[in-house]
């Protein structure tokens, strides 16, 4: 089964049902439904055998052997290209403790958003299309080790999700799509210069002897591979390195979304039909946070800890800003959209702490936020598709009425305050305690609790107004969970409980890659820094 080229497999299914799906009678809509649901099926099942033979020994973040499952051929390899010589970029796929919980967590999104998507009623052709576009996008982005093969990966996303937005989105939906690509693709200038500025700076030895430059992130991670002159090289002091990492956090920060990068997320949210919006908060909002650990930590080492501090004050901005606006907002959805604001920047103050505690509580935050926030936006879908509104004075008392509904969503709503017994406890638990024991940022973890008191505030009020107390005449007609929102929702609790209760399934996943960034970055007092001295 190893032999298996199973990251290729996972990536190009959806792009490969994408094809077959155009082949479709476009008036044959449940085929087309229940097709792009095997593709996605097939994909949870790649993982879960992933997963399965994942080794948990093997960690690190910069060697070859380090990562698993890799497959690596040339794609592109152009000669006698001016001062260039050969221009080398390879299909170079594998993953880590750093990349396989986001490849879990991408396969089970996209196979919930799947179900999700049942109710979409026109144009389904092209939506399904553009949605196994989207999911082949944001997979690659988790298993690409080569800079050029993550960019285009990157850039592939933006197409799919413009067009979903744009056409199967709210009234507002031309707005909310162009606004999402406009931010998107300003920081994706900046991850191209550097991405170019690296490549300029690093050589490796090829199959005849001659160096060339690469693509190779692993490569962009050894001192020892950077050339003299090159514009990004250690060897060479400026302060372009400090402005490349800048570049590059900026573009991974408008992902997040990070403060004051954070605008276009609401808007898009709240335009986004419900399967969107849970395949936007559950993977393409880790993909920024990823993209600042893959790229910014390991090969801007001595970078990164100057700016650690920064990380994490804009981390606690996020933080309380986002739970402030959230418990003013009269639209339900909205509220979960900045809930997401906030609860991203659990992720970046872990990652500040620059520690195993710190960092390993970030990465289970991305997945446990992934669930969580997914689950958030499936049971706002849910009361909409029946009231068709979602503003929190207009309803009342629906635990009355829908029981079993308002059970997964006290679930969920416990699970994003960070209640013990479930997941969004301990990755939160695992951030502060890498975060307090860090002096410089002390303070700033301190006033970041104050997001989980906020969160806690916005959410029961929620709880309350929404279902508790007397029914609501109006609803009085609304049905209860039928067998397909059961089959979203059932999967997503069952994970929130469990790593509530057993977490080292996904902390041991990541431990040992963790550790290795850890002591490359701090405990080595980076080579990078070393050889400008």
């Amino acid at each position: 089964m190893q032999s298996l080229p199973l990251l290729t497999i996972i990536t190009f299914l959806p792009i490969l049902g994408m094809f077959l799906v155009l082949f479709f009678p476009k008036n044959n809509e449940k085929l087309i439904k229940i097709f792009t649901l095997v593709i996605t099926s097939v994909q949870v099942v790649v993982a879960g055998l992933i997963w399965s033979m994942y080794d948990y020994s093997l960690g690190g973040i910069f060697s070859r052997e380090s990562f698993q499952f890799v497959e690596k051929v040339s794609w592109i390899n152009i000669s006698g290209i001016s001062w260039l010589g050969t221009i080398k970029i390879d299909y170079f796929v594998g993953i880590d403790g750093l990349s396989a919980p986001m490849v879990l967590l991408t396969a089970l999104i996209c196979f919930i958003a799947t179900l999700s998507s049942w109710n979409i009623s026109h144009s389904l052709k092209g939506y399904f299309a553009m949605f196994l576009l989207l999911d082949a996008g944001m997979m690659g982005v988790f298993v690409s080790l080569d800079f050029f093969l993550f960019y285009v990966f990157w850039e592939l996303m933006l197409l799919p999700m413009y067009f979903l937005i744009g056409i199967w989105g709210g009234p507002r939906k031309e707005y909310a799509a162009i606004k999402f690509f406009i931010y998107t693709l300003f920081g994706s200038v900046f991850i191209l210069l550097a991405m170019i500025g690296l490549y300029l700076s690093v050589q490796e030895v090829g199959a005849d002897g001659t160096k060339v430059f690469t693509f190779n992130m692993l490569s962009m991670m050894d001192p020892k591979l950077y050339t003299a002159t090159g514009i990004l090289s250690p060897l060479n002091p400026s302060n372009l390195r400090f402005i490349a990492w800048l570049g590059l956090f900026v573009g991974f920060a408008i992902k997040i979304p990070m403060f004051p990068f954070h605008t276009w997320l609401p808007d898009a949210h709240v335009e986004a039909p419900t399967p969107i919006s849970v395949i936007l908060a559950g993977v393409l909002l880790k993909m920024g946070t990823y993209g600042i650990l893959r790229i910014n930590y390991p090969i801007f080492p001595e970078i990164t800890q100057q700016l650690a501090w920064w990380i994490a004050f804009f981390g606690m901005v996020n933080i309380v800003y986002g739970a402030l606006v959230a418990m003013a907002q009269k639209d339900f959805k909205k509220l979960i959209a900045y809930s997401s604001v906030s609860h991203m920047g659990f992720v970046m103050l872990g990652m500040a702490s620059l520690n195993s505690a710190g960092i390993s509580g970030a990465i289970l935050q991305m997945f446990n936020h992934g669930t969580i926030t997914a689950m958030l936006f499936l049971i706002v879908g849910v009361i909409y598709d029946r009231a068709h509104t979602r503003g929190l004075y207009e309803f009342g008392g629906l635990a009355n009425q829908m029981p079993v509904y308002t059970g997964f969503v006290t679930v969920a709503f416990f699970a994003a305050i960070g209640l013990p017994g479930l997941s969004g406890f301990i990755s939160e638990a695992f951030v502060f305690l890498g975060a307090f024991s860090v002096d410089s940022i002390r303070t700033i973890t301190v006033i970041s609790t104050l997001g989980i008191l906020l969160g806690a505030g916005y959410m029961l009020w929620t709880l309350q107004r929404v279902y508790l107390g007397e029914l609501n005449p109006k609803w009085s007609t609304l049905k209860d969970l039928d067998f397909r929102e059961y089959a979203m929702l059932v999967p997503l609790t069952v994970i929130v409980l469990l790593l509530g209760v057993f977490p080292s399934i996904m902390l041991d996943l990541m431990n040992s890659s963790v550790n290795t960034m850890v002591d490359f970055i701090i405990k080595n007092q980076p080579l990078f820094s070393n050889l400008t001295h």
